[in-house]
C-alpha cells in the first residue's frame, strides 16, 4: 500500500470514483472540508465520480442530508446507496410480503412506499433490518429478540459494524445481522462489499478508484469487484492504525484479508 500525498499524484490514471461518504467526506456531523476540495476538483476535470454510502436509505434521503450538512448541490448529484439498492429487490416481493422493520424511525422513508405491509414481528415474512432501534442499544435486548425468529430471513441494509458520528461510536444493522447469524438465522446483505451495489454503478471499460475509510466494507468491496482503492487510514479504523508504524499498515489490511493499492490519513486533492 503506497503513501499518496493527494488525488492529484494518480487521478490521470482512472476515470471514475467510487467514494464512501462517512468517514471520508463527512463524519455525521460535519464535512470535511479537503475532501469537498477533492469533489470539486474532480467535478471541473469532467471525471465521474459516485457517493457510494452503506446508508440504509433511499439515496435521495442522503442527498438531502448532504444538503442539510451545507453541501454544495452540484456536488451531490450522484449517490447510490444501500438502502435503494435493497429498495430495488424489496419493490419485487422476492422475500415475502410483510415485514418487522428493525431500526430507528429515520429509517422509515425506505418503504415509505409499501408502509403497510409492515408488522408485528410476530406476523412478518422477514425482518427489515436498517439499525438500532431509537431506544434501545442492549445487544443482549436484541439477542433476545431475535433468538426467537431466526427462521425468518433477515435483510441487512447497512453492512457496516460500526461508524463514529463525530466522536461518538454507534453501532450499524451490520452487527446485528452478524449477531443474528450468530444465533443460526440467514441474513442477506444490500450494499459494500457485496457485488450489487456495484453493478448498478459500474460503466463497461471505465478505470474505477474506489476511495473508503472501511477496510471491511469499502475495501473489501473493491478487492471483490477487483477494483483499485484508495484507503483513508483516518476513518473508521483510525485507532487500529494509528497503534502501529506506517511500515505495517499492510498487516492489518491482511488480517482483514484485504489489499489497498494507495492509503492517506483524510481524501486530500
Amino acid at each position: 500500500m503506497k503513501l499518496i500525498n493527494g488525488l492529484s499524484q494518480i487521478q490521470s490514471k482512472y476515470d471514475a470514483f467510487f467514494i464512501d461518504l462517512w468517514g471520508v467526506v463527512h463524519n455525521g456531523v460535519k464535512l470535511y472540508s479537503n475532501a469537498i476540495n477533492v469533489l470539486e476538483n474532480i467535478d471541473k476535470l469532467n471525471k465521474r465520480y459516485v457517493l457510494m454510502s452503506n446508508a440504509p436509505r433511499p439515496s435521495s434521503d442522503v442527498q438531502n442530508f448532504l444538503l442539510n450538512l451545507r453541501m454544495n448541490k452540484i456536488l451531490v448529484k450522484n449517490i447510490f446507496t444501500s438502502g435503494q439498492a435493497a429498495l430495488k429487490s424489496l419493490e419485487k416481493n422476492i422475500y415475502g410480503n410483510y415485514f418487522y422493520h428493525l431500526g430507528p424511525q429515520r429509517d422509515s422513508g425506505l418503504f415509505e412506499k409499501f408502509k403497510k405491509n409492515k408488522k408485528k414481528i410476530e406476523e412478518a415474512d422477514f425482518i427489515l433490518c436498517t439499525g438500532f432501534l431509537d431506544e434501545e442499544e442492549s445487544l443482549e435486548y436484541y439477542k433476545k429478540l431475535l433468538k426467537k425468529y431466526v427462521r425468518l430471513k433477515l435483510i441487512c441494509t447497512n453492512p457496516d459494524l460500526v461508524v463514529h458520528r463525530g466522536s461518538k461510536m454507534e453501532y450499524c444493522a451490520g452487527t446485528l445481522a452478524k449477531l443474528f447469524e450468530d444465533l443460526g438465522g440467514e441474513a442477506i446483505y444490500f450494499g459494500k462489499p457485496y457485488p450489487e451495489i456495484y453493478k448498478f454503478c459500474l460503466v463497461k471499460k471505465e478505470k474505477v478508484l474506489v476511495i473508503g475509510d472501511n477496510i471491511r466494507t469499502d475495501i473489501k468491496g473493491a478487492n471483490n469487484m477487483q477494483l483499485d482503492s484508495l484507503c483513508i487510514t483516518g476513518g473508521v479504523h483510525d485507532n487500529e492504525f494509528k497503534k502501529t508504524n506506517s511500515l505495517n499498515y499492510d498487516k492489518i489490511l491482511e488480517k482483514y484479508g484485504v489489499t489497498s493499492n494507495y492509503y492517506q490519513e483524510r481524501l486530500i486533492w
